[in-house]
Order: structure tokens, then C-alpha cells, then sequence
């Protein structure tokens, strides 16, 4: 009986000390991983609470925040008034006619005098200007028989006169147009009959 009872101690011992080797190796392992007090520079001890570090200041505010009470700096830019666009475009102004030219409606309300057609007259005036047609004429009168136009100038009339050939007639500074019109060629010589009768 005792000399089973060795065997058996025995192997408790060897199991025993086996166990206490493992957990040597990891106090060891544990020790040497975690880090020590000294390894930390703590900060001395002076007995006065530590002052907050101040954020620096953003660029272009001479240093002080935009937000600080009493720093004078508004938070928000300042806006000006607001500025509102006319309802109606300004209007056209045109080149006066020269004096002694007829005007666009004198010329139509003499063709009707003379038994002419001049059916749905309509002044087109601002076709003169910039944002129309941009002729530089001074009044325009359409009418489906025949268009009048008065310019400022009599060399601006014979300009346009050329350029339109054929389908027109000038006197003076009036030039009549006939490139959208329902005039026969035959009739044509009784409007600037008329014309020519006005100055």
C-alpha cells in the first residue's frame, strides 16, 4: 500500500509544480507587458489647479474671437438693400426725325387722303431700336399695302433704300418699303406720287 501511495504523490508533486511554472511564465508575461508607474511623466505636483490652454485665435480677427461679448466684431456680415428690377424695360429712345420730314403717320394719313389703300396701319417704331430690328430709323408706320420709315438722316435713308433694291422708294429721308407688302407693281407709282408731294 505504500508503495502505490508513493507513485501517486509523486505525480501530484510534478502536476503541482508543472502549474506554478505556467503561472510564473505569465506573471512574468503580464508583468512585462503592462506598463510601469515610472514610465509615465506625470506632471509635478504644485497644489494649484492646471489653467485651460487657450484655442488659438482664428486667422484675420486680430486675435480675439468674432463671437467674444465686447469684442466689437459682428457675428453676421451686414447686407445691404435690396435692389429691385423696374417692371417694364426702360423705354426706346430713338433718333429724332429731321425737321421738315413728314412723319411715318403723316405719310400714311396723306396715302389714305388720296384714296390709297393702307389697311391695319401700325406703328412699329421701337423696330428702330436697339432690341428690334436695330435700323436706326426714327418711326416706322406698317400697313399691309405698304411700311413707311423716317430716318434721322437722309444718307441713313439712302443706305436702307439700297440695300432693299427694287422693293422700295426714297424721298428725302422717308424711304417706303414694299418687301412685305400686298402693293401691286402698278400701284406703287401713285404712293410715291404722294409721297413726293409732301416735301
Amino acid at each position: 500500500m505504500t508503495i502505490r501511495s508513493r507513485p501517486a504523490a509523486g505525480v501530484l508533486l510534478v502536476v503541482a509544480l508543472a502549474t506554478a511554472g505556467c503561472s510564473g511564465d505569465d506573471d512574468a508575461k503580464r508583468a512585462s507587458a503592462a506598463p510601469s508607474v515610472s514610465s509615465f511623466s506625470a506632471p509635478a505636483a504644485t497644489g494649484l489647479p492646471e489653467a485651460p490652454t487657450p484655442s488659438p485665435a482664428p486667422s484675420g480677427t486680430g486675435g480675439a474671437s468674432p463671437s467674444a461679448p465686447g469684442s466689437g466684431a459682428p457675428t453676421v456680415a451686414p447686407q445691404g438693400p435690396t435692389q429691385r428690377r423696374p417692371a417694364s424695360p426702360p423705354p426706346v429712345v430713338l433718333p429724332q426725325r429731321p425737321a421738315g420730314a413728314p412723319g411715318a403717320t403723316q405719310v400714311v394719313t396723306a396715302f389714305k387722303a388720296a384714296g390709297l389703300k393702307v389697311p391695319h396701319p401700325k406703328d412699329r417704331s421701337v423696330d428702330c431700336g436697339p432690341d428690334g430690328l436695330g435700323l436706326g430709323c426714327s418711326e416706322v408706320v406698317a400697313t399691309d399695302a405698304v411700311t413707311v420709315y423716317v430716318f434721322p438722316d437722309e444718307t441713313s435713308a439712302s443706305d436702307i433704300a439700297e440695300t432693299w433694291g427694287g422693293q422700295s422708294y426714297r424721298r428725302g429721308a422717308v424711304v417706303l418699303n414694299y418687301l412685305a407688302a400686298k402693293t401691286p407693281a402698278a400701284d406703287r407709282p401713285r404712293y410715291e406720287k404722294v409721297l413726293d408731294s409732301l416735301g
